[in-house]
């Protein structure tokens, strides 16, 4: 079968001819309807180099999976063939205090999982094929009925980070309150629509693109700001001067760091979601007072489950566009040009 492989660090993605995979005992095969093109891939292929990670090439990319169960392996129950499911990106031990409730992004015990720190398209073959291997059922997650394993398929990383990082901050989005998206990319427009289903708060959106604050808008943004020197003052202005009681920033650079903490609000959150790798000088008059700042990595099983719920109700809506495997190169190139907007899905495989 075909598979777009990272056969190097710091290499383009080559379309090759692998194996089919045979699971075996509480294994399962993924026939894969969407594999969602993330990126973070690019800093996989552009930025990391040997020694960085506990893992490395060469593997199968695609870390954001649906499609349908193929063949599962013996001891596996309730999983039928032909059922659509979503993988569960991170692959933890399964048997650590946080793999047990479902955790498995912050395992405590990466030494006993399938990859230190990795998961499908992290270390081990993603989905960017045809077929993709599940080391373990309990990676699956059932699509809700009528929800497509194309449309599920970037829920589970571009709608599941975002949605752990808003749902952290549930107790600071009542009614009154104000949330400033940073970038409306792939995470970033589901940040909004998440922020709308399930907050009181008035939402802002920021970002250098005025397709991009067009689409925020769209999708239920009070505010569109675009990213310049005024954007503070116009987000203080927006609050009565009082700030935003919560930042997601969905990109991460020195630029929207500095950003995030001269908008925010005493007591609120500042959480960092993209991997711009910028840095946020720390001290104490520079954020406002007990302003707390944090990373996130994905998020749980139930919060998966809980994302898929809202979008088979129609309450989230992913913003894409589908490349057949054999442009899935092309994907990741006009990802890295900032021709996209939303999501691009790699369809491998159809019903």
């Amino acid at each position: 079968m075909r598979a777009l492989r990272l056969t190097a660090w710091q290499s383009e993605p080559v379309l090759a001819e692998v194996e089919e995979p045979v699971p075996g005992p509480g294994q399962v095969v993924v026939r894969v309807g969407g594999a969602g093109a993330c990126h973070s891939d690019l800093h996989l292929m552009h930025d990391f180099r040997p020694g960085m990670l506990p893992w490395g090439p060469p593997f199968t990319l695609g870390h954001e999976n649906a499609g349908w169960v193929h063949a599962v392996g013996a001891g596996v129950s309730g999983l039928d063939v032909g059922m659509p499911v979503a993988v569960y990106g991170p692959w933890g031990c399964g048997n650590c205090a946080r793999c047990v409730l479902g955790a498995e992004n912050y395992c405590e015990n990466t030494a006993a999982a399938p990859v230190p720190g990795g998961g499908g398209g992290l270390g081990l073959d993603g989905g960017m094929a045809e077929l993709m291997l599940v080391p373990h059922a309990r990676h699956l997650v059932p699509l809700p009925g009528g929800l497509d394993p194309v449309v599920a398929a970037p829920l589970t990383d571009a709608g599941l980070t975002p949605y752990h990082a808003v749902r952290r901050s549930w107790s600071k989005l009542p009614p009154g309150s104000t949330a400033v998206v940073i970038g409306v990319g792939g995470l970033g427009h589901l940040a909004v629509q998440i922020l709308r289903a399930t907050t009181a708060a008035r939402v802002i959106a920021v970002d250098t693109r005025p397709e991009a604050l067009s689409l925020a808008t769209g999708l239920g943004a009070d505010l569109a700001v675009p990213a310049q020197e005024s954007a503070a003052g116009e987000i203080r202005a927006f609050t009565g001067g009082r700030g935003a009681d919560v930042v997601l920033d969905c990109v991460g650079s020195d630029a929207t760091l500095t950003l995030g903490a001269a908008c925010g609000r005493p007591l609120g959150d500042l959480t960092i979601v993209g991997l711009g790798g910028g840095t946020l000088p720390v001290s104490f008059f520079a954020l406002p007072y007990e302003m707390s700042v944090q990373t996130t990595y994905w998020g749980s099983r139930p919060e998966l489950a809980e994302v898929l719920d809202l979008a088979a109700r129609g309450l989230l809506h992913t913003t894409t566009t589908t490349f057949p495997l054999a442009e899935a190169a092309d994907a990741y190139r006009q990802l890295a040009e900032g021709k996209l907007t939303g999501r691009a899905v790699v369809t491998p495989a159809t019903p």
